[in-house]
């Protein structure tokens, strides 16, 4: 693949982690359970580690034609405050946190594909090991709003007596 491929590859997954930074400020701020804030701002950091480490990549891309060597590492479990079912006691208050989880659910997926997509077409050993590693961080991502969002979608049924089985 040419340099000019690889650095538009990293300029959209900077793009991306930009957007979901941004997003999950938003999210902090406007939300009104202090557990879902604290878990977007938790988000937002990560999503800024991904920022730093994606911009180090390009620089050094644009620099050498070469990608920096990383100590990756395994892909840690977040200290994030775990979201209680309890926390959406007010479901009036669970609307915008159930919209902003959605959201984020799609902005996740992106980003798993296209780290997916990347680590299998490139034969670039350092490249490939980047971008499996943030789409392991991304799948994680995932895999917590998910069931943030079955724990709202499971109170909001009981609060309104509404079970489909």
């Amino acid at each position: 693949m040419m340099q000019s491929d690889v650095l538009e590859i990293l300029k959209t997954a900077l793009l991306l982690e930009i957007r979901g930074k941004a997003f999950y400020h938003k999210a902090a701020a406007e939300a009104q359970n202090k557990e879902m804030g604290d878990f977007f701002k938790q988000m937002a950091h990560e999503e800024n580690q991904h920022i730093e480490l994606l911009s180090e990549q390009y620089s050094a891309f644009k620099k050498n034609g070469a990608f920096v060597p990383q100590a990756l590492g395994e892909v840690a479990v977040a200290e994030v405050a775990r979201v209680l079912p309890h926390a959406f006691q007010n479901t009036a208050a669970a609307g915008f946190e159930a919209a902003a989880v959605s959201a984020a659910m799609g902005m996740e997926q992106r980003a798993i594909d296209l780290y997916s997509k990347r680590a299998a077409e490139t034969s670039n050993a350092e490249e490939k090991k980047l971008y499996k590693w943030l789409a392991q961080w991304e799948t994680r991502h995932l895999e917590e709003l998910a069931e943030i969002d079955r724990e709202i979608t499971e109170t909001i049924w009981h609060d309104n007596s509404f079970w489909p089985f």
